[in-house]
């Protein structure tokens, strides 16, 4: 999976969104983040086709809603993500949110069928903590490749990430700009001043600069699509990344929604 990926959570209406899409892969994006909660499927798949860009040279991800984490709910809405999409499988399918009415066994059963049929090439969790990850690596039929989180300088999850390594997972990470909160900090723009970057590029080095870590972020103007990208010809010093790592007990939370989240691991 690219370690830099295009996400499409909050996108704007369809024209601007199709052009966005398409201006990413252009720019060298190979990852497109999406999700049927999202809306943005179908842009996704309309972007994809106008890039020209073969099929096989992108990871496309998309996410079943906790809403149909029943096994016969699960399979039709992966068969309507796929025609919204456009496209055979997807590389990467993962359950969006836990969904504590239906037991985890049964919602990962029909995500590792997924698997199995070759809709998914790969299969994986999001907003996942501690316990959760360890029953669904248990309980799973199927290898599980990431938990996607909310993860960023703001917010500490080093409890939830020693639980993926453990496992084999990569953590991808959503906000992980913390939807821009972390773009005025001085520590993190003195930091950027020293390496002649922005503030954006130096939060997302110190993420993708950790071990299995990917990022998602949005960008809704091109030359932003561009600079989240521009991420791998510098370096982070040890102090660097120490210093920006100690603002996370901020532990400020930029997606929290009352009616879905799970008890939320501290640190």
């Amino acid at each position: 999976m690219p370690v830099v990926g295009y996400g499409t959570m909050l996108f704007p209406e369809p024209d601007r969104a199709v052009e966005l899409i398409v201006h990413a892969i252009e720019s060298g994006y190979r990852h497109i983040d999406t999700a049927r909660k999202y809306g943005s499927e179908q842009w996704v798949g309309e972007g994809i086709r106008s890039s020209g860009v073969a099929r096989d040279e992108l990871w496309v991800t998309t996410k079943v809603t906790e809403e149909n984490a029943q096994a016969d709910d699960f399979a039709r809405s992966l068969d309507t993500s796929l025609t919204t999409l456009g496209l055979d499988y997807v590389d990467l399918l993962l359950i969006h949110w836990p969904q504590p009415q239906v037991p985890l066994a049964e919602t990962l059963g029909a995500l590792a069928k997924a698997k199995r049929d070759g809709l998914a090439r790969n299969i994986g969790v999001s907003n996942f903590t501690v316990a959760l990850v360890d029953e669904a690596v248990a309980v799973c039929p199927e290898p599980l490749f990431t938990n996607q989180i909310e993860y960023h300088a703001y917010l500490r999850q080093d409890k939830v990430l020693a639980a993926c390594a453990r496992h084999g997972l990569t953590v991808t990470c959503y906000a992980p700009l913390a939807r821009g909160r972390v773009l005025d900090d001085p520590v993190i723009g003195e930091i950027a001043a020293i390496h002649g970057r922005t503030s954006a590029q130096v939060a997302l080095r110190w993420l993708v600069q950790q071990p299995g870590v990917a990022v998602v972020p949005r960008a809704l103007e091109f030359g932003e699509i561009e600079e989240d990208l521009d991420l791998f010809d510098f370096q982070l010093s040890e102090s660097e990344m120490d210093r920006i790592g100690g603002l996370r007990d901020k532990n400020i939370r930029v997606v929290d929604p009352e009616l879905r989240r799970p008890r939320w691991d501290v640190g």
